[in-house]
């Protein structure tokens, strides 16, 4: 019996031990956070106060680049073998000319009717 006694009372032990290790750690946690958002304010405080002394811009603070999105080239010279994208002025070789006989990807065969006469036609229905 005095084995099973000493057994329970071990297990007793361990069990308040894991209790308070828990509230322990609960404690720290919560120290732990109080600490950081201390330190947070700290620093933010002294961002502020170095922002207003030196008269940073904000581009200065947080520099960023714009996202430069690159176009497909629609329209290409076989002679030259230059191309355009079909934004801003045209260039000299396609300036004045029908723009069709340039382009890079030629629409399909476009027979068969479009959608105004599509939508023509069916209003007439």
């Amino acid at each position: 019996m005095s084995l099973r006694r000493n057994f329970a009372e071990e297990l007793k032990a361990m069990t308040t031990t894991l209790k308070d290790l828990l509230a322990q750690r609960a404690k720290l946690d919560a120290a732990i956070s109080e600490a950081r958002k201390e330190a947070a304010e700290e620093a933010l405080r002294k961002v502020h106060e170095l922002v207003a002394d030196y008269e940073f811009t904000v581009q200065q603070v947080f520099p960023w680049k714009p996202v430069v999105r690159k176009v497909a080239q629609k329209y290409r010279d076989e002679k030259s073998g230059a191309t355009w994208t079909g934004r801003g002025r045209a260039p000299g070789w396609i300036a004045g000319k029908n723009r069709d006989d340039f382009l890079i990807e030629r629409p399909k065969n476009l027979e068969g009717p479009f959608l105004a006469e599509m939508a023509a036609a069916s209003a007439r229905k």
